[in-house]
């Protein structure tokens, strides 16, 4: 758009006023259109440790106030090139997941029409899988990559197949993933056995383990999640406990050892001019975060995405 409506401007509302938007973005209704969404799925039915994550996206956007229009570290202004605008929450079933994976695929195909790029804030990671769907129904199989401390890659809990550790093991499952091109990057912790790391790799995840941050130099660790991705539609999907506690506790299966806000921060900002079609940041579960800690690191997060969008420069 040529004249992209941009964030309240702070010299005129205090940041502590006004509407609660993603980085006091204009809301959908309030321009002609946007070529990004940013939108909340207020959804946490899936957890299995924690619940929470449903009051995540205001949280989040709550914690988005001091976001500003220029971001040195990449050297772009992601809301002068392009219409960004906040879409609001959409209403989920809580008590039937089923139900609420297809709003949740309905929601986001309607939202992002032909050409529209959504930006997701969880919510459990449940939602990647509707998600998923909608991103392989417009650019083929994809190429995920997934931050997170566990693989998600399991296949029941109780006898349920929809959890919050299960969407990439269906989405595999459904043909949505890029057996070729897909990651993992910042697993960590125990696991039930060897054979879920087996099992997620015949799914076409390649892993790139939290221990390799310590002893990696982070330029390295982008070259190599860059050769992964390749040319593919890249989806970027970010449990927010992929950070250690320290910079995220305001999740639902904290697990120690994690990345730094800094490190996350750093590998988004390096795949720039890669093809990503979207993205989702997941499980900010606001009861369990002080100071907003969990919240700010998301939201930066977030704007970082915004930043390495294709045409956003």
């Amino acid at each position: 758009m040529n004249n992209p409506i941009g964030p309240v401007d702070a010299t005129k509302v205090p940041r502590y006023g006004g509407d609660t938007t993603f980085a006091r973005l204009p809301r959908l209704t309030d321009v002609p259109d946007a070529d990004v969404l940013i939108w909340g799925v207020p959804f946490d039915t899936g957890v299995s440790y924690r619940p929470g994550a449903r009051f995540g996206p205001n949280h989040v956007r709550q914690s988005s106030r001091l976001l500003r229009p220029y971001n040195p570290a990449n050297g772009v202004e992601p809301f002068a090139a392009r219409q960004v605008a906040d879409a609001g929450d959409i209403g989920v079933n809580p008590f039937d997941i089923g139900e609420a994976i297809g709003t949740i695929e309905a929601g986001a195909r309607e939202l992002s029409g032909t050409r529209r790029t959504l930006l997701t804030i969880g919510g459990d990671h449940t939602i990647a899988l509707p998600l998923l769907r909608v991103q392989h129904e417009r650019h083929g199989p994809i190429a995920v990559l997934h931050f997170d401390a566990h693989l998600d890659t399991w296949d029941t809990y109780f006898g349920a197949p929809y959890t919050h550790g299960t969407p990439f093991r269906r989405a595999a499952e459904e043909g949505l993933i890029d057996f070729e091109h897909s990651m993992h990057v910042g697993l960590r912790g125990p696991l039930y056995s060897k054979l879920d790391l087996d099992e997620s790799e015949r799914m076409g995840f390649a892993a790139l383990h939290s221990r390799e941050f310590a002893r990696t130099p982070l330029d390295t660790i982008i070259d190599r999640i860059r050769t992964r991705l390749g040319s593919r539609p890249v989806y970027l999907s970010i449990d927010i406990d992929v950070l250690d506690p320290a910079f995220a506790p305001g999740t639902g299966t904290p697990e120690a050892g994690g990345l730094s806000s800094r490190e996350l921060l750093e590998v988004v900002r390096g795949l720039a001019d890669l093809n990503v079609v979207g993205a989702d940041v997941v499980e900010v579960a606001p009861a369990y975060d002080h100071a907003e800690i969990t919240g700010i690191a998301a939201a930066h997060v977030l704007y970082d995405l915004l930043c390495i969008l294709p045409g956003g420069r």
